[in-house]
């Protein structure tokens, strides 16, 4: 969903990449450590702080990226180091918004999941050589959700519409699993296939 905006963002982060010519790994394995703090700022009740980390975390989660592209520094490993902070760092701040009593402990592994099957269904798809890019609620989109609930929350001093946002959430989240499993289908076993095989 926001995959149109990588040009642009990619032009405002080659300045400071330029700069960071340090193993991207090291940036990557470091966000998930900020996800930690967002996770303990939503236990202990703050809102605020918990929005503004996870906006920390997020932007080291892109100039991990364009520190290896611009350095060329980009590697399998490090793709798959970054998706598994990725969920780590997911995991980690719904815990802390449970033990916040932002939503029922059961609505928070919900979401908990609905995030890692986001991903694994796109690792799944790529694994059988289906690109899977698509859905409403990617990451990106997921985090900026949670932050513009947290901070609403915390303006007008309501747990109740962060709690709302969080159940928008977790259906957007299913929602996207349920269109990536649908383009899987169609590239795998979709009519044009069918269609292809028939032919050959």
């Amino acid at each position: 969903m926001l995959n149109s905006l990588r040009p642009y963002l990619t032009k405002f982060l080659e300045p400071l990449a330029s700069r960071l010519n340090i193993n991207p790994n090291i940036v990557t394995v470091i966000s998930p450590f900020i996800a930690i703090l967002s996770a303990i700022l939503f236990a202990s009740g703050n809102l605020l702080g918990g929005a503004l980390f996870i906006l920390l975390s997020g932007f080291l989660d892109v100039v991990d990226g364009a520190v290896a592209r611009y350095h060329d520094k980009a590697s399998p490993f490090g793709a798959f180091l970054d998706s598994t902070m990725d969920r780590f760092a997911d995991a980690i701040i719904f815990i802390g918004i449970i033990f916040g009593g932002y939503c029922h402990w059961f609505v928070g592994v919900l979401a908990i999941h609905s995030a890692i099957t986001v991903s694994y269904v796109r690792a799944r798809a790529e694994s059988q050589g289906v690109e899977c890019n698509i859905g409403i609620a990617e990451r990106a989109v997921r985090m900026i959700i949670l932050m513009l609930g947290a901070v609403i929350g915390s303006v007008f001093n309501s747990n109740s519409i962060f709690t709302y946002f969080i159940y928008i959430l977790v259906i957007l989240s299913y929602f996207t699993v349920g269109q990536r499993i649908f383009h899987v289908w169609k590239e795998l076993n979709g009519p044009k296939r069918y269609r292809q095989k028939r032919l050959r």
